[in-house]
């Protein structure tokens, strides 16, 4: 496992909380598509017709003609905590940056504990070289949500750029102790003990996984890291 991909998907974590992948082929969407513009066509005006067509959209990656319905939605609905969630993914996906950032915004001032629009925004602000900003959302992200070892993660990450090493092992080893079972946090952190130099506290770290019942095999390549 490269924790290489981790670090990348951190900082495209909100795709992947914003959209969750369904499985459904591209073709049975678009027929899902046909099927919903008829719908609208010879109904009257439906918030959940127009989600259900944007949702389509964002799953063919039309990214337009999904913020086209979102937009359509919260002209008459203007807090619609989902028109403005899934706006913001939309534009995430064309760089349009600042627009998500104000999507992320508002949905926060309405719904402040909204843990997916926070760790979004986080990401955004990163996209937008505002890391300090970003950190200081991740900050209240864990005030807000303690028991997440997503949270920690992201904010590792954050301060591993940062140059902010020792608050970054502090977070890695919350990470850790929260999702126990998961290696990818693991990985991250002994990936920054080996940066750092402390082979030994690596190799520790690798031996208590292995205790708590995560497969050695998954951490061959680390374990023959802290041997180098």
């Amino acid at each position: 496992m490269d924790c290489r991909v981790y670090r990348k998907g951190v900082m495209l974590l909100f795709v992947a909380i914003a959209w969750q992948q369904t499985g459904q082929a591209q073709e049975n969407w678009r027929d899902s598509l046909t099927a919903i513009n008829k719908q609208i066509a010879e109904s009257a005006w439906s918030t959940d017709l127009r989600l259900r067509k944007a949702n389509a959209n964002l799953q063919l990656k039309q990214w337009q003609y999904a913020i086209d319905e979102y937009n359509l939605v919260l002209q008459k609905e203007p807090h619609n905590p989902a028109a403005l969630f899934y706006r913001a993914y939309a534009n995430t996906h064309l760089r349009r940056f600042e627009l998500s950032r104000n999507d992320l915004n508002d949905l926060l001032a309405i719904a402040p504990a909204h843990f997916e629009a926070r760790l979004s925004l986080a990401v955004v602000l990163q996209q937008l070289g505002r890391k300090q900003d970003a950190l200081d959302n991740l900050n209240q992200l864990i005030q807000q949500h303690a028991d997440s070892a997503v949270a920690y993660a992201a904010r590792a990450n954050l301060e591993r750029q940062m140059k902010q090493d020792e608050v970054a092992l502090y977070d890695w080893q919350k990470a850790e102790e929260l999702a126990p079972k998961d290696p990818t946090y693991v990985v991250s952190h002994v990936d920054l003990l080996l940066v750092l130099e402390r082979r030994k506290e690596a190799r520790r770290v690798l031996d208590a996984a292995v205790k708590r019942g995560i497969p050695r095999g998954l951490l061959t390549e680390w374990y023959e890291k802290t041997n180098r």
